[in-house]
């Protein structure tokens, strides 16, 4: 058997390593996360097609991801493409976003952590993992603990968003919002870059699940798809609260 000091010791480890595996990141670090977003139980992660599925240039990618908490709030965009596209073109679309955010706007790869096309696919966005909470740069001066997703087409006036896409992005924002959020709800963001909607360090107060143009001054994701923002929400919210061992009592824990 085990000495009194040898057990003893061995807890004070496990202790240890605890304290500093949960504790808050120092200097402005940010913990990489070893494990991606805990949705609520029963709640699966959906189908995905990767980077290699959609053959993305990883030639273009200039820097290794970096990683940021667990999504507290989602951001809704759209890429600005036609809306009659084949769904078999999607992929060459998405290759087109990713040289035009990497050689024209300068960014390491692709902003979107996810897109999604007409049919209902979900496409993984920015290199570093589906289930991690990789940083993105999707929402000036908002990229920390949030996931950026794109509607792949243009929702003006007289378009209309398909069913499909409506569901995927319900079920992609569903999955990934951290634990306890309340998708109705309202949460506090810390502006990062004076050319948002607010001042460097400034709080600003968005919904969880907002559109660019709430951050940004943008017509992104276009006045249809940010119409549908509400039924978004609520539809989001009905389905966390639908998973087993979920129900509403994440509505009593909201992070901010």
């Amino acid at each position: 058997m085990w000495s009194r000091r040898i057990v003893l010791g061995t807890l004070s480890l496990l202790l240890v390593l605890l304290v500093f595996q949960d504790g808050p990141a120092r200097d402005g670090q940010r913990r990489e996360l070893a494990t991606g977003p805990r949705p609520p139980r029963g709640l699966p992660q959906p189908a995905v097609v990767g980077r290699q599925e959609w053959r993305a240039d990883e030639g273009l990618v200039r820097e290794r991801p970096q990683y940021t908490g667990a999504a507290k709030a989602v951001f809704i965009h759209h890429t600005g493409n036609p809306n009659d596209y084949d769904c078999a073109d999607a992929p060459e679309l998405i290759r087109a976003v990713q040289a035009d955010h990497v050689e024209k706007d300068g960014w390491d790869d692709i902003g979107y952590n996810f897109l999604v096309d007409r049919c209902g696919t979900i496409y993984e966005g920015r290199a570093g993992g589906i289930g991690r909470s990789v940083l993105g740069a999707h929402t000036k001066g908002f990229n920390a603990d949030t996931v950026g997703i794109a509607a792949i087409g243009t929702f003006g006036e007289g378009t209309e968003v398909p069913k499909p896409m409506m569901d995927a992005l319900v079920e992609l924002a569903a999955w990934k919002l951290r634990p306890g959020v309340d998708p109705l709800s309202t949460v506090e963001l810390v502006s990062s870059n004076a050319e948002s909607r607010f001042d460097e360090g400034q709080v600003a107060r968005l919904n969880v699940i907002s559109g660019h143009r709430d951050s940004y001054e943008t017509r992104c994701p276009g006045d249809v798809l940010y119409g549908l923002l509400p039924e978004l929400r609520e539809r989001v919210a009905r389905l966390r609260d639908s998973a087993p061992g979920h129900a509403a009592n994440s509505r009593l824990r909201p992070y901010f």
